[in-house]
């Protein structure tokens, strides 16, 4: 696996900001470069010392001093450095999520397709897949330090003692060769516990969602099994992952040993000879510390480098067809410490008329929807109604740019939109989706989703909605917690919340797919007479129950993907037989419901 995408992410977050990366670097260098001063001090004092080099017992106190004040020195920078260091990781992490987020919520396109088949894998990868990224990119401050140090040491040593210095750097080749060999393993490991340890987390988080459905079918012990099943994969992928580094850390380690081992005996020999005095015994002792964290920095890279490419990989598969690993790291502005200000507001055109052309999505198996013309002029009801799988929902989804097209044009008064997922957005539409998808927060934080909305505006919404009598029935009103997935409201109560979640935002068109599919009668009939009354201009419905099949101007008949009529109620009953059969059908249903 080459690491060229990695590279290229790492090299650019080290650039997205080149005053945080150079001031970064400019902290940790001298926790790097100090020690060259300190093991200087260490052999002039230990040559005065051993009677090497006369001296009087003030001049060896001076350098014990130097030698205290070089150590303080050092240890008041690498606090700063520290503290700096955090909030350049915590930058260069935010840049990396803020830009898949922004792609995921607002790149032109649908989003379902890129998105993984868990939410718990998504949030290992903005997590765990970020987090390694940018370990890579912080490992080129200790590299740099490293190199610095590494080469200034060896300078003073080879004028030392070449022979000795010459040992020291053949189990760093040895470490590069090392790591070279053993990256691809590492690179596998590592992917396979991040698959799997991204699986528990989706599976736990399931688990959490469907308690009411586990409790009902008396499911506990399989499930938790199954958590078992799912950890034990886990936990075995994540030993060997570990164990793959380990092995390469500590043949690093025992390497880097076994060079200073030979060091301390050729050292030995020259001291024997008169060649080698214990002030540079003391020098060679301090730098070796130092010199193995180099071999040591190179070898934590080459084995970070193919976790990082998977990382990478993982990541740009979040971002929209269109976009690249570069846009990991396009440049945005951050606001780290203060709140960004809000967008300025848009006014959209008043839409005349959506119209849709030959729209075609095709599903496995043959299935979606194929060349449907839709018309939707301002102030119109409009159903689209057909039998289950005629693709309903599919042509909704489409027609607001969440499926992605096949073939087909659209247009927002005759002008073209080439991306209706980013056009058809509040306030021009807003969709209230046929599964609602509620928070585990308050009512009011759901119905907003940070929308600056007053009481006024919800309040509205929720009358339209017909929900204002559950909300008093409420002891906390809009601050009640609706719980996972909104499980503390009834099916009715959320499909009435997706709805005013929708209405709260104004748009032109509101777009609702079968949300009156859990009310009673009487509630669905007061909900599409307030809705088509004191609602949006133009209504997009999909259902097939009478009362918004009733209050339509036009309706849609789907019929396995294609129209089969077009027209008001009492013209398709009259002329198209796809409409008689689930006319029939759905009044026998909703006569039993009553």
């Amino acid at each position: 696996m080459s690491p060229r995408r990695a590279l290229g992410v790492t090299g650019r977050l080290i650039g997205f900001d080149p005053r945080l990366y150079v001031l970064q670097i400019l902290l940790w260098l001298p926790v790097h470069v100090l020690p060259l001063g300190g093991g200087l001090v260490l052999r002039q004092l230990f040559d005065q010392v051993s009677g090497h080099s006369p001296a009087t017992l003030r001049q060896s106190l001076w350098l014990c001093a130097a030698f205290a004040g070089v150590e303080l020195l050092r240890g008041v920078v690498l606090t700063f450095a520290w503290a700096y260091g955090s909030y350049w990781w915590d930058a260069a992490a935010t840049l990396l999520r803020a830009n898949v987020l922004g792609s995921v919520l607002t790149a032109r396109g649908p989003v379902a397709a890129r998105l993984p088949s868990s939410p718990g894998e998504s949030l290992a990868r903005l997590r765990d897949d970020v987090a390694e990224l940018v370990e890579l990119a912080d490992e080129s401050v200790p590299l740099a330090g490293g190199v610095l140090f590494g080469g200034a040491a060896l300078a003073v040593m080879v004028s030392i003692d070449p022979v000795v210095t010459v040992t020291l750097v053949v189990p760093m080749l040895a470490i590069g060769l090392l790591s070279r060999l053993m990256g691809r393993v590492v690179g596998r490991r590592h992917q396979r516990a991040r698959e799997l340890g991204a699986g528990v987390t989706a599976f736990v988080g399931e688990l959490f969602g469907g308690v009411l459905a586990i409790k009902t079918a008396g499911a506990e012990r399989a499930a938790l099994d199954r958590l078992r099943t799912l950890n034990a994969r886990r936990r075995d992928a994540a030993v060997r992952s570990r164990l793959a580094t380990d092995l390469m850390e500590a043949a690093t380690g025992t390497t880097v040993e076994l060079g200073v081992g030979v060091v301390l005996l050729l050292a030995a020999g020259a001291m024997r000879r008169g060649e080698f005095t214990v002030g540079d015994l003391a020098l060679f002792t301090s730098y070796v510390g130092w010199l193995t964290a180099l071999p040591r920095t190179i070898g934590s890279v080459l084995y970070r480098l193919p976790r990082a490419e998977v990382s990478a990989e993982r990541l740009t598969a979040l971002l929209a067809p269109h976009q690249d690993a570069a846009d990991l790291t396009r440049d945005r502005t951050l606001h780290l410490r203060h709140t960004p200000p809000p967008p300025p507001a848009e006014t959209p055109p008043v839409g005349e008329v959506l119209e849709a052309r030959g729209l075609t999505v095709r599903h496995p198996g043959g299935r979606g929807v194929h060349g449907v013309d839709l018309t939707l002029p301002r102030g119109t009801f409009t159903v689209v109604t057909g039998a289950v799988g005629a693709g309903k929902t599919t042509l909704v989804r489409a027609l607001l740019g969440l499926l992605p097209l096949d073939a087909g044009t659209i247009t927002w008064n005759g002008r073209p939109v080439p991306d209706p997922g980013s056009f058809l957005v509040p306030g021009r539409a807003a969709y209230a989706s046929q599964i609602p998808r509620l928070f585990s927060e308050t009512l009011r934080e759901n119905l907003l989703l940070g929308l600056p909305a007053g009481d006024d505006d919800l309040g509205r919404a929720l009358e339209l909605a017909a929900f204002e009598e559950d909300l008093a029935a409420m002891p906390d009103g809009l601050e009640t917690v609706v719980g996972p997935r909104g499980v503390r409201l009834s099916g009715g109560q959320a499909q009435r919340a997706t709805s005013a979640r929708a209405l709260v935002r104004a748009p032109e068109l509101l777009v609702v797919d079968d949300v009156s599919s859990a009310l009673d009668v009487g509630t669905e009939n007061l909900l599409w007479e307030r809705v088509a009354r004191h609602g949006p201009a133009t209504l997009l419905v999909v259902s097939t129950r009478r009362a918004a099949l009733e209050r339509a101007e036009q309706v849609v008949v789907l019929d396995r993907g294609r129209v089969a009529g077009r027209g008001t109620l009492p013209e398709l009953l009259r002329t198209c037989p796809e409409m008689r059969r689930l006319w029939n059908g759905e009044t026998i249903e909703e006569r039993g419901t009553t």
